[in-house]
């Protein structure tokens, strides 16, 4: 286990906070480099860490965290090269730590290994839409976002480019699965309000403000990171403000019509953005009525359908409506282990 930074240490090195992602490439540029030069290998910070996602801060510093670098090598020389780098690593660098616990900030491993043990699959291979489908949106980010700082192996660069966004088909599949998702609870937060249930109405806001959040940043090739960093990636996304102000304002009204007010403005934008995706034929983007009731929804099964038609390949077209592992699974002791992933994401879309 990585372990914690003693308390007396925290407000040191908060004081003189270095973003992960910067501490980490001069660790690799100063230390570890030198070190392994004679060796061909490729470095790294991806995987597991917020600083992977540059959303570390100061707070991140009071446990598992410091300087750090994916390195590697041939399986055969990983061992031996493991425990030299061990030995030969600095106590501290920049200031901090470089051992975590009982690990240090060096991990030597082979690229294939260490991809499927991260993915449940090899991308250096040939893989297809279950490994996408079965594979979670933050593990994705993990191995596409950081910095490789050197690819002597010629793999990072080509596992990372083969990962960079979904096909265009299983894009479409995703995103109407994504609409479908909307489409089934848009017009539930007005209900419950009717039915005096207003706790019921905020609480379902907010799962479908989630739902928008998320698809938002689909539309926009970014993988949605897990619950803690979902809004801040939803913020640094240019030209989301109004949406991010209209779920905002949402999510702090008082009683469903207001609700549901805020919610229809930021369906429209997402509607918009939708359209300016030319991924299906353009659809009209304004709220309606659902059925004779007074409520406004977008009818996100238009969107659906739509996105669902102009999908191509015949075996994506026919696949159940519910999406990759992370639209069907909301379980961290899921979403955390590839194989229960790919076992149940095979079940879901081979159940069919």
């Amino acid at each position: 286990m990585r372990g914690a930074v003693p308390p007396g240490k925290v407000d040191e090195m908060m004081s003189s906070f270095v973003p992960g992602l910067e501490l980490s490439r001069n660790f690799y540029a100063q230390v570890v480099r030198p070190m392994v030069a004679e060796v061909p290998h490729s470095a790294a910070l991806i995987g597991a860490g917020s600083e992977v996602l540059a959303f570390d801060t100061e707070r991140s510093t009071d446990h598992d965290w410091g300087p750090r670098v994916v390195l590697f090598v041939a399986p055969e020389t990983a061992r031996q090269l493991r425990a030299s780098v061990t030995a030969g690593l600095p106590a501290t660098f920049g200031g901090y730590p470089t051992a975590f616990g009982a690990d240090h900030g060096v991990e030597v491993t082979g690229a294939s290994a260490w991809l499927k043990e991260r993915l449940g699959f090899d991308p250096l291979g040939q893989f297809g839409a279950l490994d996408w489908l079965a594979t979670p949106w933050q593990r994705l980010a993990e191995v596409t976002r950081g910095e490789v700082f050197h690819d002597g192996l010629h793999v990072l660069e080509p596992a990372r480019s083969a990962l960079r966004w979904y096909p265009d088909d299983l894009w479409r599949y995703v995103l109407a699965c994504q609409w479908t998702r909307l489409a089934r609870q848009e017009a539930f937060p007005g209900r419950c309000g009717e039915v005096g249930d207003d706790l019921g109405s905020a609480v379902l806001t907010a799962s479908l403000a989630r739902d928008l959040m998320r698809l938002t940043l689909l539309m926009r090739r970014r993988y949605p990171p897990y619950g803690k960093w979902l809004g801040s990636a939803f913020a640094r996304l240019p030209g989301t403000a109004e949406i991010g102000q209209a779920l905002s304002g949402a999510l702090a009204a008082d009683g469903w019509r207001e609700r549901q007010r805020h919610l229809g403005y930021a369906y429209e934008r997402v509607a918009q953005m939708h359209n300016r995706l030319g991924l299906s034929r353009p659809l009209e983007t304004t709220t309606r009525g659902f059925h004779r009731r007074p409520l406004e929804v977008i009818d996100g099964g238009r969107f659906a359908d739509a996105l669902s038609q102009a999908i191509a390949d015949p075996w994506v077209r026919a696949l159940p409506p519910v999406g990759s592992v992370d639209q069907f699974g909301d379980s961290t002791d899921l979403l955390t282990c590839p194989g229960r992933c790919r076992a149940v994401t095979r079940a879901v879309l081979e159940g069919r």
